[in-house]
């Protein structure tokens, strides 16, 4: 009697969704590939380490007086995320540079090759 009134699944939003799932799985599995082709293996600075443990919280900008058309910044952001039975502590801490100079037209020119 269950059988008889039942209606038909519809096989349409199924199939989108199976879909959907299988380009998902293919994107991942691409930039896993690609990534484990192109890593390098990293080392830790310690004096690295303590530079970015040494920041104070906030976003921090400058640009130093002697470092002509540079910009300097450094983040912190630390957080505690609770829920029932643990959580995790967050704590990021980014350094960032970006440094501009413009370069002569004859590049003999400029034969001192160092920062200016």
């Amino acid at each position: 009697m269950f059988m008889e009134d039942a209606m038909p699944l519809p096989l349409a939003p199924v199939a989108v969704f199976a879909f959907r799932a299988c380009l998902v799985t293919a994107a991942v599995w691409a930039a896993r590939r690609t990534f484990a082709r192109t890593a390098q293996v990293g080392r830790t600075d310690q004096r690295a380490e303590e530079a970015l443990d040494a920041m104070d919280d906030g976003l921090a900008m400058h640009a130093p007086a002697d470092r002509k058309g540079q910009k300097n910044a450094g983040l912190r952001l630390r957080r505690v995320i609770r829920w029932p039975g643990g959580g995790v502590e967050v704590d990021l801490a980014a350094v960032g540079r970006l440094r501009i100079r413009r370069l002569p037209l004859d590049p003999a020119a400029d034969a001192s090759g160092g920062d200016t």
